[in-house]
């Protein structure tokens, strides 16, 4: 039915949907190759040639990025996010934290703090500009333009 290939492909994409849904659980390497049914070594170096990074990095960035999330959306102390997204070490999420994003968790949630915007003035803002649209409003094809609809 599938080739080696893919069916490889296949069971790696299970195990990496393993750590996109289970990220904040306790997840190792020996644990994930069972799911795909390879060695741990063998499953590393696969995962890192289809995905492009470890099992390991992948599931310290996808920590992160939904620590980062966290962090913009609500007061939740850092701590308490830090449990939240997988770590128990409080040291370890916020050397992992600055490694990936540049700076601490603390200095993140300054400089990132949301203005509360409603929601429909976010949507306007952020709306893909179709090339219909800039042909009816009869103004040049660019990158950076914004088209107001009149609405």
């Amino acid at each position: 039915m599938f080739t080696p290939r893919e069916d490889e492909n296949r069971r790696l994409l299970r195990a990496r949907d393993l750590i996109d849904r289970s990220y904040a659980e306790p997840l190792d390497t020996a644990a994930l190759a069972r799911v795909a049914h390879m060695s741990p070594s063998h499953f590393i170096r696969r995962f890192r040639a289809v995905f492009g990074e470890t099992p390991r990095h992948y599931l310290q960035r996808r920590r992160v990025e939904r620590a980062c999330a966290l962090l913009r959306t609500t007061t939740t102390p850092v701590t308490d996010i830090a449990r939240g997204v997988g770590y128990e070490s409080l040291g370890t999420f916020g050397r992992t934290f600055t490694a990936i994003i540049g700076c601490s968790p603390t200095a993140y949630r300054r400089r990132v703090s949301p203005v509360p915007v409603p929601g429909c003035f976010v949507r306007r803002w952020t709306r893909p500009i179709g090339a219909a649209t800039l042909i009816n409003s009869g103004e040049a094809p660019a990158a950076t333009t914004v088209v107001s609809s009149g609405s």
